[in-house]
């Protein structure tokens, strides 16, 4: 995990999810939001967020050439607890992006504080936004996805998708994205939150799997 960060630090890719993050911040918050609003404005923001710790997970899965990550493999002592590593990795990453976007609005978006049970919903959802990102970036990723252009595709039109399967009547059952923004805004959230967890968590854990599958074929 130190070897990966370490690298991605060093190639300067994390500036690109980087710089994502805090222009949607700032666009989220170029105006206070109302006492409140604040879960709903963090459900936002979770929802939208996704598409940024996809990106931000791509690149940090990528960031080691191939020879590289067979020689990783090796001096790990197997495939699984290098596979495993860049996982964590990039999960480390994206809990530190996470963390900004909850705290950004409570030092300069919110007319408002947020109650200890919206300010804990909202970091809860932004937990969610990061798994299922980080799944979709690792779907994506060089490993998977050889062509870039192909998994720039990929990541946008997966993310698209996610969007527009929350918007049917299945949309409790993939990500939920939409039923968790609606409900937070209607003031219901707490009536779902186990059910947007659980779909959400199921999903990125598949996909993660695939991914882990995949990589054991594809090194």
């Amino acid at each position: 995990m130190r070897f990966k960060l370490a690298a991605y630090a060093g190639s300067h890719r994390l500036l690109q999810p980087a710089i994502a993050l805090f222009t949607m911040m700032l666009i989220f918050y170029s105006s206070a939001v109302p006492a409140g609003k604040e879960l709903a404005s963090y459900a936002d923001s979770a929802g939208l967020l996704i598409i940024v710790f996809a990106w931000a997970a791509r690149g940090l899965l990528d960031t080691e050439p191939s020879g590289q990550r067979l020689i990783s493999m090796t001096a790990a002592g197997s495939p699984g607890r290098e596979i495993g590593a860049g996982l964590l990795a990039a999960l480390a990453v994206n809990l530190g992006l996470a963390a900004v976007a909850t705290v950004f609005p409570l030092v300069a978006g919110f007319s408002a504080a947020p109650s200890p049970g919206d300010l804990a919903r909202g970091a809860g959802l932004h937990l969610l936004g990061l798994f299922a990102g980080t799944a979709l970036g690792a779907l994506t990723s060089r490993p998977i996805l050889a062509s870039p252009a192909a998994a720039m595709l990929a990541l946008f039109g997966g993310y698209l998708a996610l969007l527009l399967l929350s918007l049917t009547p299945a949309g409790g059952f993939t990500v939920p994205i939409m039923p968790w923004i609606r409900a937070a805004n209607a003031g219901t959230l707490d009536e779902i939150l186990l059910q947007v967890a659980a779909a959400t968590f199921f999903w990125s854990a598949a996909a993660t799997a695939c991914y882990v599958r995949l990589r054991r074929t594809r090194p």
